[in-house]
């Protein structure tokens, strides 16, 4: 059981750790401050879980689960007093990071030879089936040191760059044998701050596989020709690894040592969504402003115009006539603010979306700004949680709000499903997949213990924070419509071509997914790959090319809708934007037909599952987009026109 102690800013959060069960994990928010070693002092090396990831040989992805270091099957050396866990942020271990202490021992600049760790009583059959499926599916083994990643040193065939990418391979498969790495190179770049001041500033390592007919020493580990085949049909002799540690002077100071692992991959590309978006946002933005300078402008003249005229001839059917021939959108003023059906589920999905909204921009802001290094691991999940906790008194808010604009009268009902609905099925569906990555004894399973604090979190802050919210929103006086609403609703006519709901969301969904497509595929290869995404610059713009999409097209397809004497915005709104997440979902699956080769069934489940919880959430956060701008453009147009 690892013994793990939760350090977060707050003092609620404390209090809550001080009241909390005593977890099996704990968190903390690791710092970034330089660690300074003398010659000689132990520099402490610490394993995480292996992954799976890609080859040159086979760029395609072909398992989901990541396994424990330590996991039976791999045999690899333990410290003589067994691992023990290192305290990990509460981000790091949702998403999987399991790091532990180790037996290596590195010596600052002091180079070590051919050193054997350990060696293997034996390798029975079952285990090294177990390991060559590991191989052929091209794990990647992931070491830290002075938290830095131990990476090997490749080259991008476009840019022709050198960098660190971090993981190494288990093995490597040669003339369809599967050879198992058990010697690694270690080489371990360092800069000297000051007399006798080293820091580790790279880490590289570089493994081979090594038959070895006996212990080695001196220079044997670099003499053997031979590699570690594990035979699948009977058990294997003993498996002996050693390592040897380099130690390389380098000028690269400790302050920018993670610039040779944030490697772009093909820059152009992300210029050249960027300028694609702005181009897509420039041109429906003129559209938008095209209709509501010109043409709005001239129908509320002209409308004004015809009722002073109305009054003046009072009587004349004429004028009447006039209006209804020349457009549309003013004719349901008695009924654009009638409320839409199942009020309440729309307002509880809107806050939920407001919520969503704050701590997505929040997140890329504090990420844009630096706090999110990667050398701090798991503070990007982490601070997503904590975000998301404290903007439940926003999803409250918000949603007491739009549910008072709508009429609604299950205020209680508004209160209990804000904070619950939405979380539920999305803590529901992460339960439910984590049971498929337990079941595989996959080290990506999120602990009972961890996903308790969660539950805890949840009920201890955020749901009385929303509460507090919608409290404080339904304590607010209501939203004035500028128009009455007619008793009797008026009859809809039929609507045709892009205008049906089908088509319309088709055409309006793929704009805003357009602004971010690109950068989606490097976040789900980000996620999959396990590799580190960094580029929140570019995510940040793309973020805010999505939301200016999202409320143009949605604004664009409302009046058009008005125009027709649609009235029914608030749902069409909602789903004209929220259309976008289909373009995500099929995105995904077409990453998985390109870029992901599953071999078992669980794999292609968990995938799937993950991706339905990703469009889910996009759905709710450019619906919510969607619906806040039309409804302050129907807000805004239909306050500039006089009705009597």
């Amino acid at each position: 059981m690892r013994d793990l102690s939760l350090h977060w800013p707050g003092a609620a959060l404390v209090a809550l750790l001080a009241v909390a069960p005593a977890p099996g994990a704990a968190f903390y928010f690791p710092g970034v401050a330089p660690t300074s070693y003398k010659k000689g002092d132990l520099v402490p090396l610490y394993v995480n879980h292996l992954t799976p990831a890609d080859s040159a040989n086979d760029p395609k992805l072909r398992s989901v689960f990541s396994f424990d270091y330590y996991h039976p099957p791999f045999h690899f050396c333990q410290p003589d007093n067994g691992p023990e866990y290192v305290r990990e942020s509460l981000g790091s271990i949702l998403f999987g990071d399991r790091i532990q202490t180790s037996p290596f021992e590195l010596k600052m600049v002091e180079n070590q030879t051919c050193r054997v760790l350990c060696s293997t009583e034996k390798f029975p059959q079952r285990d090294a089936l177990f390991v060559n499926s590991r191989i052929y599916q091209d794990y990647d083994m992931n070491w830290l040191i002075d938290g830095l990643p131990a990476a090997q040193h490749l080259s991008d065939p476009s840019t022709d760059t050198a960098f660190y990418s971090p993981g190494f391979a288990l093995g490597q498969v040669q003339d369809e044998n599967p050879e198992f790495n058990n010697h690694y190179d270690i080489y371990i770049d360092y800069h000297e701050a000051g007399p006798d001041n080293f820091r580790v500033v790279g880490v590289l390592v570089e493994p081979r596989s090594n038959q070895y007919p006996s212990t080695p020493s001196g220079n044997d580990c670099n003499s053997i020709d031979r590699p570690v085949i594990l035979s699948e049909s009977e058990d294997n002799d003993p498996v002996i690894f050693t390592y040897s540690v380099y130690w390389r002077p380098s000028p690269t100071p400790f302050a920018t040592r993670w610039d040779k692992y944030l490697h772009v991959e093909d820059p152009k590309i992300h210029w050249f969504s960027l300028i694609n978006s702005a181009i897509i946002v420039i041109f429906l933005i003129g559209m938008v402003s095209t209709i509501l300078v010109r043409t709005l402008k001239k129908d509320i003249a002209r409308y004004n115009r015809l009722d002073q005229l109305a009054l003046d001839d009072f009587g004349d059917g004429a004028v009447e006539d006039g209006v209804q021939e020349d457009s549309g959108w003013k004719l349901v003023h008695g009924d654009v603010f009638r409320p839409p059906k199942n009020p309440l589920f729309l307002a509880v999905l809107v806050g939920n979306g407001a919520q969503l909204f704050m701590m997505v921009g929040l997140t890329i802001a504090f990420a844009l700004l630096g706090f999110l290094s990667p050398s701090n691991r798991g503070a990007l999940g982490t601070v997503i949680i904590v975000f998301y906790t404290l903007f439940g008194f926003i999803g409250g808010y918000v949603s007491s709000r739009v549910y008072k604009f709508f009429h609604g009268e299950s205020w209680k009902l508004c209160f209990f499903y804000t904070p619950l609905a939405l979380p539920s099925i999305v803590f529901s569906v992460f339960f439910l997949l984590n049971l498929f990555v337990w079941g595989r004894g996959a080290s990506g399973a999120v602990p009972f213990t961890t996903m308790l604090i969660l539950v805890i979190i949840w009920f201890v802050i955020s749901i009385p924070l929303s509460f507090a919210g919608s409290w404080l929103g339904f304590k607010q006086p209501v939203i004035e419509a500028p128009v009455r609403t007619n008793q009797i609703p008026r009859q809809i006519p039929p609507s045709g071509g892009y205008l049906r709901p089908l088509p319309s969301m088709a055409l309006s969904g793929i704009l805003p997914f357009g602004a971010i497509f690109v950068e989606l595929y490097f976040i789900l290869k980000s996620i999959w790959f396990s590799k580190v995404y960094y580029m929140f610059g570019f995510l940040f713009i793309c973020y805010g090319l999505m939301i200016m999409t999202s409320a143009a097209v949605t604004v664009l397809m409302v009046y058009f809708l008005l125009c027709a004497e649609n009235y029914h915005w608030q749902w069409r709104s909602f789903f004209t934007a929220g259309a976008s997440a289909l373009y995500v979902f099929a995105s995904a699956l077409l990453y998985w037909v390109k870029d992901v080769s599953f071999l078992s069934w669980t794999s292609g489940v968990v995938y799937l599952g993950y991706s339905l919880l990703l469009s889910l959430l996009f759905f709710v956060l450019t619906g919510t987009i969607g619906f806040f701008a039309s409804g302050l453009f129907v807000l805004k147009i239909y306050r500039s026109i006089k009705v009597d």
